[in-house]
């Protein structure tokens, strides 16, 4: 260059270059017309600058985190399998019962208290009667499903969907009888009724009450607020956003989470408590990250495209809960529908009849615990307690974040610690829970498999079902009647399935 010598220059950051300048032209005249100002360059700014290349110690580069990620993918392999997810439906499709088949048959409770809500408003019923039949109706709505899930062996996923749509339908219609009840006691000639349009008991009526079935929302109004239309192009993105986070949150679940739980019984069933708590945060941060792409997904993609569908117009499923400086005002603000609901229908009534503010706020806690449980337990076919203890925990933990920390920055530190290391504790104890028994499950058949795992130790497989029972040396005739967890472990990570069939009794 004209015979001068250049040192060579360190290559900036990415982040401090200015890759605009590459692209961008000399500034020129307004009155230069668009063919020069496109074809314009400056002939004296050279191409070439002295420079280092990128992997040499002199360049200064340190930004190799795309290296890293490649590592983590070479590490854990890739385990996303789509063919998995079309075999998981083939073998037991969503519309096989006693899913589809339990959903439909929901309808069933709905035309009884449409029927029950006529028989009332013709004065055919009395409140006390219907207060007996509608406790009765509701105890069953929500029983029988839970039974014949119980019985009836089906995926997880798809009976947390159906038993889901039983406990939405359950508190849709508890607001539904309660609103009607409160219209019936009050004065039919009140003028503030009369404006309603339509007023009770005109509202009855089957479109009337479906509308409200399907509505994204939990508390039921006489007359709900519309828009004027559907618009296309918002009901497109919510679609297309629905569906590929839901093919996100399945993605990670499947690259990220399943490798961690099968890597995370054996701690927790030999009651290794430093590998229970590295478990526990490795869980810890993927898990949110689902939970946060799963919160989008539903209250924002799911229900805002529900609402456009049915001309909706209360579009506020939640509130800025990441603020949140009390574990208190987090349940007040991340789900909006159910805390309407449980505002309108269980702490006013509850305030109103003179119980305390602690009392109802118990019950919330006590209500929504019970309906977690219902959703986990029901559908692993066990009852453990730990989503129920995880909601209940709850009412102390407010407490503290009210009245000891006061709020503020360590309230909102504490609300998020509850939500990033409480859900994986639960998750785990359940997947551990799950593992002791599918171990221990009793037999129903004399007929098995005797393994020799080649350290002098001899393992009874049943066949029906297929679960470990008993152990025993090879010096003994007499098969022992525990297995000790460590063995149960063994068994199940190491020992393969062998050799000699017999039966014995």
């Amino acid at each position: 260059m004209n015979g001068h010598k250049h040192s060579l220059r360190r290559r900036p950051p990415s982040s401090q270059s200015n890759d605009a300048n590459f692209f961008s032209s000399p500034s020129q005249s307004s009155l230069t017309s668009f063919t020069v100002k496109r074809n314009s360059f400056d002939p004296e700014k050279p191409v070439h600058v002295a420079q280092d290349s990128l992997f040499s110690g002199s360049s200064g580069w340190k930004d190799y985190r795309g290296f890293f990620n490649l590592a983590v993918l070479l590490l854990y392999g890739v385990l996303v399998s789509p063919t998995s997810w079309i075999y998981f439906i083939a073998m037991d499709p969503w519309w096989k019962w006693p899913n589809l088949a339990m959903v439909l048959m929901s309808n069933i409770t709905i035309f009884i208290v449409f029927i029950m809500e006529k028989l009332m408003a013709w004065k055919w019923l009395n409140s006390q009667l219907a207060f007996a039949f509608y406790l009765c109706l509701f105890s069953l709505h929500i029983f029988i499903p839970a039974v014949v899930t119980w019985i009836l062996q089906s995926y997880p996923l798809y009976s947390v969907l159906s038993l889901s749509t039983y406990v939405i339908l359950f508190l849709k219609l508890i607001s539904y009888v309660h609103t009607n009840y409160w219209y019936r006691c009050m004065n039919t000639t009140n003028r503030n009724l009369k404006k309603m349009l339509p007023s009770y008991p005109r509202n009855l009526t089957l479109q009337n009450l479906y509308y409200f079935i399907f509505a994204p929302t939990l508390c039921y109004e006489l007359q709900f607020p519309r828009t004027n239309g559907r618009r296309k192009s918002f009901i497109l993105k919510r679609t297309a956003e629905f569906g590929c986070l839901t093919l996100i949150i399945i993605a990670l679940c499947q690259q990220w989470v399943a490798p961690l739980l099968r890597n995370s019984v054996e701690p927790f069933t030999t009651m290794n408590f430093g590998l229970c708590i590295e478990r526990v945060l490795k869980l810890a941060v993927p898990n949110h990250v689902i939970w946060l792409i799963s919160f989008y997904t539903t209250f924002h993609s799911l229900l805002n495209l529900i609402a456009e569908l049915m001309e909706f117009a209360d579009r506020q499923f939640y509130l800025d809960f990441w603020n949140a400086e009390t574990l208190a005002v987090f349940w007040k603000t991340w789900n909006i529908p159910v805390h309407r609901w449980a505002l309108r229908h269980i702490y006013r009534p509850m305030i109103c009849n003179g119980f305390s503010k602690m009392s109802a706020a118990c019950a919330v806690f006590f209500v929504s615990a019970f309906f977690h449980e219902y959703l986990v337990s029901v559908p692993l076919h066990m009852f453990r307690f730990w989503a129920y203890l995880c909601m209940m925990a709850q009412i102390p933990l407010s407490f503290v974040t009210e009245k000891v920390l006061k709020g503020g920055l360590p309230g909102n530190i504490v609300m998020w610690l509850s939500l990033i290391l409480g859900q994986p504790l639960a998750i785990l104890m359940y997947v551990h829970d799950c593992f002791k028994i599918q171990i221990n499950m009793p037999q129903d058949s004399f007929h098995c498999c005797v393994i020799n795992d080649g350290a002098g130790r001899w393992f009874v497989y049943f066949d029906k079902p297929r679960s470990v029972m008993t152990v025993t040396d090879s010096m003994t005739s007499t098969y022992e009647k525990a297995m000790t967890t460590k063995d149960q472990i063994e068994f199940a990570g190491n020992v393969s399935e062998s050799l000699l069939e017999q039966s014995w009794q």
